[in-house]
């Protein structure tokens, strides 16, 4: 069963990957390019702004998500609804620092999301890890301009951690056997991937980017093998 759901989740992620990769430009809206904000753009630049974009708007749709399968999780952090924590996660003015997580950022913060002495909401740590791991993949910017430089090894190292992400979050289990947050459900009764397609479209819009910048700037991409049963992420420096 454990390797059929490895392959599954293989299978679904390549999948969403691919859709991805064959999609993308045609999801890009054409902006005013005579609006202030778009002088001194390139078409890169636009591409880029829409990757992050949507990637954030992902992010707040997993955490929406994990917290409606993981109510007990939302409760550690607050008394409101999902909806209002995910909006106060993404738009308060704490500039990602939370000291219910000791203000732990980026790959820290996804281990700490599978640590067994950490009894705060699991959830909190699991997606702002992930944000500003991306973040900081994207030179600590969510708009550019045409002096802005981005690496693309980065943007490569930073999509295989969320694919690492992805698989730890639906095998990593606790010394009791249960599994640290419920996301995904593969069983008789029911067979629910809303999140793997979404990890899939996260990882598909950035390797996009990792890719197409690549090619520009004609940099080749150092490709690494990860082993994602070991649970390893890849520094972002």
């Amino acid at each position: 069963m454990q390797k059929n759901n490895f392959l599954l989740f293989l299978g679904l992620l390549l999948s969403s990957w691919l859709s991805i990769q064959t999609t993308y430009a045609k999801e890009i809206v054409e902006p005013d390019r005579q609006s202030g904000n778009q002088l001194g753009k390139t078409d890169f630049d636009r591409m880029a702004d829409h990757e992050i974009r949507e990637n954030i708007q992902s992010l707040r749709s997993l955490m929406i998500k994990l917290y409606k399968r993981n109510p007990v999780e939302l409760k550690k952090s607050t008394s409101e609804d999902a909806e209002k924590m995910v909006n106060w996660v993404f738009n308060g003015n704490h500039d990602w620092n939370f000291e219910a997580i000791n203000n732990v950022q980026g790959n820290e913060a996804i281990y700490l999301t599978f640590n067994e002495d950490f009894k705060g909401d699991r959830v909190l740590p699991f997606i702002v890890g992930i944000y500003t791991m991306l973040l900081k993949a994207h030179g600590g910017k969510k708009e550019f301009y045409l002096f802005d430089s981005i690496d693309p090894q980065l943007l490569y190292n930073a999509s295989r951690n969320v694919e690492i992400a992805a698989w730890k979050l639906s095998n990593t289990k606790d010394a009791s056997g249960r599994l640290f947050l419920v996301a995904n459900e593969i069983n008789a009764k029911e067979n629910n991937l809303s999140f793997e397609r979404e990890f899939g479209k996260i990882i598909g819009r950035t390797d996009f980017i990792a890719f197409t910048l690549s090619e520009k700037m004609e940099r080749s991409i150092t490709h690494i093998i990860q082993n994602l049963a070991t649970g390893i992420l890849i520094p972002i420096l």
